[in-house]
């Protein structure tokens, strides 16, 4: 026991918040109840002729060759997603399995360690449990969070979340999405009816006190014949695949990938700096913001889960209980964290 402890070189978490796909569905805002009356929203193929847009260099900014490059038009190939003429209501719905064994590594090639880590989180577990954790992620199915680009401007977004126990749906809770705010997350969505029990529903699981899977729908009224925004697909080959955007798909319907999902239902993390100014964060090691080029936990900082994690281990040196459960977050979102090279 003489020998100094290290980071295992091996060291792998499962997700513990396990969303599915979520297909849309398309149909009207009074026909909620009649799960018959929605049919799935197919993706369509257009051809669109666009002009010259994009900023030019300095040599190309001569009017003789500008001209000629208008003349040559802009033509793509696009998939788009939009609700039929008769339909103004969106419909998405997918399935959230919520698992224990927070903390517990999947893989780890360190004894030691692993003994270190799990008396660690035992004991931030029996002092802090799961519960503010548990409620951030259940204000972000209430909200409607991970409804992205569909949420903005819709008229109104009801979300039910139906607890699921053999096959049927057990304890309901409905949530007036857009009365609820997505960037104090907390702050005045607490006063939400049904958030607390659905938080303590998530905690449980986490903690792994039993089975807990959730049925999430909702309801976003935008308009008859308006567009909608599924995932768009990662083309790498673009010349073999013909489009220039292409939409993701489950068995003919549009669908929003689990990643996305996943991403929106974890983004709690309100505990780095500058988040009064900027709000909540998807929980990243490096609290990265990919559509803001950004890294908001910088290792210089001491902030990153990295050395939040190794002070806390090798050091003993505890975070702040903000920062206990930005680690805690991490783990349950699950990732590779070994010390290999």
């Amino acid at each position: 026991m003489s020998d100094k402890l290290t980071t295992a070189s091996v060291l792998a978490f499962e997700r513990k918040l396990d969303p599915s796909d979520a297909v849309l569905y398309a149909g009207r805002w009074e026909d909620r109840a009649q799960s018959h009356s929605w049919q799935p929203l197919s993706v369509q193929t257009k051809s669109v002729r666009g002009t010259i847009s994009n900023r030019l260099k300095a040599k190309d900014q001569d009017p003789v060759k500008l001209d000629a490059a208008i003349e040559n038009p802009n033509l793509q190939t696009v998939d788009i997603a939009a609700l039929p003429a008769q339909a103004d209501t969106l419909k998405v719905q997918f399935t959230l399995r919520v698992l224990g064994g927070t903390g517990t590594p999947s893989a780890c090639n360190s004894a030691p360690y692993r003994a270190k880590l799990l008396a660690t989180v035992q004991g931030y577990v029996q002092q802090h449990g799961f519960a503010e954790l548990a409620r951030r992620y259940a204000a972000n199915l209430a909200n409607g969070r991970f409804l992205w680009r569909n949420r903005l401007g819709a008229e109104s977004v009801a979300v039910t979340v139906e607890q699921m126990q053999g096959g049927g749906s057990v304890k309901t809770w409905d949530f007036d999405a857009l009365s609820l705010d997505t960037r104090t997350l907390l702050a005045i969505n607490n006063e939400a009816k049904g958030l607390e029990e659905l938080g303590q529903v998530i905690a449980g699981g986490l903690a792994g006190s039993g089975h807990v899977l959730l049925r999430v729908t909702a309801f976003v009224r935008q308009g008859a014949g308006q567009e909608v925004f599924p995932s768009q697909e990662l083309i790498l080959d673009k010349g073999a695949a013909g489009k220039s955007k292409t939409l993701y798909q489950v068995g003919g319907a549009a669908a929003i990938h689990s990643q996305k999902i996943g991403n929106a239902l974890r983004t709690i993390d309100t505990w780095y700096e500058g988040a009064e100014s900027l709000g909540p964060i998807a929980v990243e090691p490096y609290g990265s913001v990919t559509t803001q080029g950004r890294a908001y936990r910088q290792p210089k900082q001491k902030m990153d889960f990295y050395t939040l994690l190794d002070n806390w281990l090798l050091k003993d040196q505890a975070p702040p209980v903000e920062q206990q459960h930005f680690v805690m977050a991490v783990l349950i979102r699950g990732g590779v964290f070994g010390d290999a090279s």
